[in-house]
């Protein structure tokens, strides 16, 4: 056996919906930051270019020098891009908006949909578990994240178009799976925004759950102002305000997906 198998390397999730607005990037930070508290050595790569992730573990602006946006194009290696937040155990690369020109700028490279895969290949050995932040589209940033990602963790608003959004992801998937990425997987779904004074809420969650099975996580996250709130303050929703609702709620998910996962 290669000696370059026994090296333990970190698990990478994507979270991903080509819906904007489901709390996908609420749910980067909140659980990166949870497996950060819990021992682990976690690294958030903000592939949005509207950078939410970034700004939501206060990373200023002016701080993003290096971002995904050099690492895709090639000018630097990750290493290079990789800085810490306030959080122990937690590093990020950012984003800023220059890497919305990288769905055209690559558009005709050998192999585009593999540049971030081969640019992690380095830095995987450096951290247990490393979170994509993908853009809020199946573009090509998002088939970069899929590619080079293990399992896929997919935030689920409880509303009616989400079920047609999730059907078409869900073949997306199947495509990457049997063409790009055989080992990837659909570690769950995460119900966000959940109310459970909304009958429309336990209609969808119903139909999830039926649908999909033991895919959905028995933990959801409910409509919490405080989660809404943290981002302004450049602190993910669990520092913030541990106590709330919707800091509960995803500090049992991530119990949930560390025992599924056996992270």
């Amino acid at each position: 056996m290669d000696q370059q198998d026994n090296i333990k390397k970190a698990k990478i999730f994507s979270i991903v919906n080509q819906k904007g607005g489901v709390g996908k990037t609420t749910t980067a930070i909140n659980i990166a930051t949870a497996m950060s508290a819990i021992g682990k050595k976690v690294l958030l790569i903000d592939l949005d270019p509207q950078g939410n992730a970034s700004t939501g573990l206060g990373v200023d602006i002016s701080e993003r020098h290096n971002t995904i946006y050099e690492v895709i194009i090639g000018q630097i290696d990750a290493s290079d891009a990789i800085i810490k937040t306030k959080i122990p155990n937690l590093k990020i690369i950012t984003s800023t908006v220059d890497l919305s020109a990288s769905e055209v700028e690559l558009v005709n490279i050998e192999h585009r949909e593999f540049l971030l895969k081969n640019s992690l290949e380095k830095i995987v050995v450096d951290f247990d578990i490393i979170i994509i932040d993908c853009p809020p589209s199946l573009g090509l940033l998002t088939l970069n994240a899929l590619c080079a990602s293990d399992s896929i963790l997919i935030p689920m608003q409880c509303e009616f178009f989400s079920l047609e959004g999730l059907s078409h992801l869900l073949n997306t998937v199947g495509l990457i799976k049997d063409n790009l990425n055989q080992n990837l997987a659909i570690s769950g779904i995460i119900l966000t925004m959940h109310d459970k004074r909304n009958k429309l809420t336990e209609q969808v969650e119903e139909d999830v759950r039926n649908f999909l099975g033991d895919k959905v996580y028995e933990s959801y996250i409910p409509r919490n102002v405080k989660l809404s709130e943290a981002p302004s303050y450049g602190l993910p929703g669990i520092i913030y305000d541990s106590k709330c609702t919707g800091s509960v709620a995803y500090l049992k998910l991530v119990k949930e997906i560390i025992k599924k996962e056996q992270i």
